[in-house]
């Protein structure tokens, strides 16, 4: 049985915990003070505790599903104390330092880092394409209007009165990252899987006729060319959560349970 533990009792972890494959069970969570009560309702019968020390058993698996702060709080004392570490709040690595705190951590306790594919796809053939030559990758992210709110793009367009397509940033994806940390997650991803967070360029665009978040990857270099588009959906319930993230982590979790992996 992989025991696993997660940050954060949000959309994801909930989807998670609710839909765990058989062979792995969730039985901790680590959230904020005073909110216990919250995540046990959100996720079940489980121990909820403030700190990585506190946890009452060592997981096979810490998940991190609470964001770039999470991973932040969390994240090296989980490394440094020898547990595995899955997080989706890859966007954080775009901060040199919190990078290199992951990195010692790994190194001084022996586990490993994982970053989930989140939502979106085609990682596997960058991560090949990267060690050909001259690779070159554009990540482009397009959301409605609404799906950019409470991020910097309300300081460049007026999101409620526009009536066609509008770039509210371009850039790199370590740019990209930093100025929009809850919705750069996949340029961070493309940036680490192909050319780093400073070559990989990253475009953002808010669109009044986009159906939902729409991902597209554009790659040439040695080994050829390809473009990569995805239309994710949110979970339900919740638009502000990737159903595609969700999903990537319980795979994650099925293929530490497999013999076979690909």
């Amino acid at each position: 049985m992989l025991d696993i533990a997660l940050i954060g009792h949000g959309a994801i972890a909930a989807h998670v915990a609710a839909h765990c494959p058989e062979g792995a069970r969730v039985g901790a969570v680590i959230c904020r003070p005073g909110r216990a009560a919250a995540a046990r309702a959100a996720l079940g019968d489980v121990s909820a505790m403030e700190a990585v020390a506190d946890l009452p058993t060592r997981p096979g698996l810490l998940i991190d599903c609470a964001g770039h702060e999470g991973l932040r709080a969390h994240g090296p004392a989980a490394l440094q104390s020898g547990i595995d570490l899955l997080t989706v709040s890859v966007g954080a690595l775009a901060d040199p330092e919190l990078e290199a705190d992951l990195a010692r951590a790994v190194a001084e306790g022996g586990a490993t880092l994982t970053l989930a594919s989140g939502a979106i796809g085609a990682l596997d053939a960058l991560r090949a394409a990267a060690r050909g030559a001259d690779l070159e990758v554009t990540y482009r992210g397009r959301k409605p209007p609404a799906g950019w709110h409470g991020s910097r793009a309300e300081e460049v367009l007026d999101l409620d009165a526009l009536t066609g397509a509008e770039v509210h940033f371009s850039g790199t994806a370590r740019e990209a990252a930093r100025l929009y940390p809850k919705n750069a997650n996949v340029a961070a991803a493309v940036a680490l899987a192909g050319a780093g967070f400073d070559a990989t360029r990253a475009v953002l665009i808010a669109d009044p006729e986009a159906g939902g978040n729409l991902h597209e990857i554009s790659a040439r270099g040695s080994f050829g060319r390809f473009e990569f588009r995805i239309e994710g959906r949110a979970l339900p319930g919740n638009p502000r959560s990737s159903a595609l993230t969700a999903l990537s982590v319980l795979a994650e979790i099925r293929r530490r349970l497999s013999g076979i992996r690909i």
